[in-house]
């Protein structure tokens, strides 16, 4: 049995914070403002496997008032959600993303994202997939108010 998740995160950008793709520091002059740390990638991936498992959403396991997630790290989130799937018998066969913000670029810092998560999903490299796009200058992304992801990932029985 095989299964799809889609998973989607969006966070204002404000100064004073560190922007967060996958629990690695891009250089950036704002960052993401969230109840955690903010990593709109972690999240839209933790979202991707948790709607494909079945097991529901990010903010039903990690709860934006539960005091208890502040500043939470957020690719530790997604590793307890893949502890989770992959109690349940599910395992990631590959993990498709994009990240929409008009800076930083997010070619440079591509394999080591990959990296990051392909090790959190005990995955290869070639099985997660990172682009990077801008918003042409429309909206609240465009303008640079805001960073979003949009993550797509298959799971199968193990």
């Amino acid at each position: 049995m095989i299964r799809i998740g889609l998973g989607r995160d969006i966070h204002r950008l404000v100064p004073g914070r560190p922007f967060l793709l996958a629990g690695l520091e891009l250089p950036a002059e704002r960052g993401e403002l969230g109840h955690s740390d903010g990593d709109v990638l972690a999240h839209a991936v933790t979202d991707a496997l948790l709607g494909a498992a079945g097991l529901g959403d990010i903010g039903e396991f990690f709860p934006p008032e539960d005091s208890a997630w502040r500043d939470a790290d957020s690719m530790g989130l997604l590793k307890t959600t893949y502890k989770k799937v992959k109690d349940r018998g599910w395992k990631p066969v590959n993990v498709d993303c994009i990240v929409i913000c008009e800076t930083p670029r997010i070619l440079p810092y591509r394999e080591p994202i990959r990296d990051a998560l392909a090790a959190v999903l005990e995955l290869p490299r070639e099985a997660v997939f990172v682009k990077g796009k801008t918003n042409e200058g429309m909206g609240p992304v465009g303008e640079g108010l805001a960073v979003e992801a949009l993550t797509v990932c298959l799971l199968e029985r193990e």
